[in-house]
């Protein structure tokens, strides 16, 4: 035996090895299993046959490989190692030990407020009491760690599948890997996962980004900053400046990266306090001061047009007079003027999320992807483009 297998290449040896591994249990469904590095420097082999032994694994189907993060042990890879995940059962599989009848979905979201998020909440609140379902909810204020344990508690509770709207970040967690591996019903919301099948609703940010930008062009600007936190592979976000710069390409205009600021942070929910709102602020006045040529400013989201409209006014800028100001969601404000912004249907969101878990449960085929329109509300802060002067 040792000649025959000394007598194979050696990705075919590691191939082997690893295979073993997985089905002996030492590697566990939704484990990492060591990299093209990792396993070069093991067997002493270059990283081109170290990959070639982790493609052969992922076409056998025992691991997933996701770009960025790694390769995973798969749900089929072995009986041993389902079995130390017993929490994630496969679709239509009683999870919790409940005969009432009445299905249990988790919902673990970054946060909710007035301008995005509550209206999701109530949308997937009113399917559930449709469906005499109960919804359960956690918030991981987009911490990713928290996120982890938050779907780590949902499945030790028991419930019948999730809802998730994941925290910003260059990558999904392991978590929600793991969901995908052990095939467990979940549907996201506002992002989709790259590279594998896992249902998702979203606004379908792309058109509604040059929606909104089509709408400054309009006013005759052609110098339209773009404010938004750090993308960091955000599909939302990614959509967004998709948009944005589709819509300039349109219509034959150059989308100026250089007067873009790609990185407020005050507005992320790990980093919502008063000094970092305070940095943005001043950060969004020196770059107006910077670049006088600037007629317009599209915010990624609300919160982020309220730091941009607030260095304006410092700043003696009137909006629109001086300065158009558009984003995305917008809640009633009492007494202030209303934000021209592109309204997302969060509680159709909401309610097609909660469905679609249900469907999973029942075994029904969906779309992968399921995007929504976003619809261009004028309001008091978009106008006629002015050229300002230092």
């Amino acid at each position: 035996m040792a000649n025959e297998s000394a007598s194979k290449p050696m990705y075919e040896q590691i191939f082997e090895a690893l295979r073993e591994r997985i089905k002996e249990g030492q590697y566990a469904v939704g484990d990492r299993v060591p990299s093209e590095k990792e396993l070069g420097d093991e067997f002493g082999v270059s990283r081109i046959t170290s990959k070639k032994a982790l493609e052969m694994l992922a076409l056998d189907g025992y691991i997933v490989r996701q770009p960025g993060r790694g390769s995973f042990v798969a749900e089929q890879g072995s009986v041993q190692a389902a079995a130390g995940h017993a929490s994630i059962a496969p679709m239509g599989q009683a999870r919790s030990g409940r005969n009432t009848g009445k299905r249990l979905i988790g919902l673990v979201m970054t946060d909710f407020g007035d301008a995005y998020g509550s209206g999701l909440v109530y949308g997937m609140e009113q399917a559930s009491r449709e469906q005499g379902s109960y919804l359960i909810l956690r918030r991981s204020f987009g911490i990713a760690a928290n996120e982890e344990e938050e779907i780590k508690g949902m499945l030790e509770l028991g419930v019948d599948g999730m809802i998730i709207l994941p925290a910003q970040g260059e990558y999904f967690n392991a978590e929600i890997l793991k969901l995908v591996i052990g095939q467990f019903p979940f549907v996201l919301v506002d992002r989709h996962l790259k590279g594998l099948q896992a249902a998702s609703i979203c606004t379908d940010n792309v058109t509604g980004a040059a929606k909104g930008t089509n709408h400054l062009f309009d006013l005759g600007h052609r110098h339209i900053a773009f404010l938004t936190p750090p993308p960091r592979d955000t599909t939302a976000i990614e959509d967004r400046i998709e948009g944005f710069v589709k819509a300039h390409t349109e219509r034959g205009i150059v989308a100026d990266r250089d007067i873009w600021i790609q990185d407020i942070m005050s507005t992320l929910p790990s980093a919502h306090i008063e000094v970092n709102r305070r940095k943005d602020i001043e950060k969004i006045k020196a770059h107006l001061t910077k670049h006088p040529h600037i007629t317009a400013l599209f915010a990624t989201e609300y919160n982020v047009a309220l730091l941009a409209e607030k260095a304006a006014q410092e700043l003696g800028l009137a909006i629109p007079e001086d300065l158009s100001l558009i984003c995305f969601d917008s809640p009633y404000r009492s007494g202030l003027q209303p934000l021209t912004h592109l309204r997302q249907n969060q509680e159709e969101i909401g309610r097609l999320a909660f469905e679609h878990v249900t469907r999973l449960l029942d075994g029904e085929p969906l779309p992968s992807r399921v995007l929504l329109d976003a619809e261009l509300v004028i309001g008091e802060s978009t106008g006629k483009a002015k050229i300002r002067t230092t």
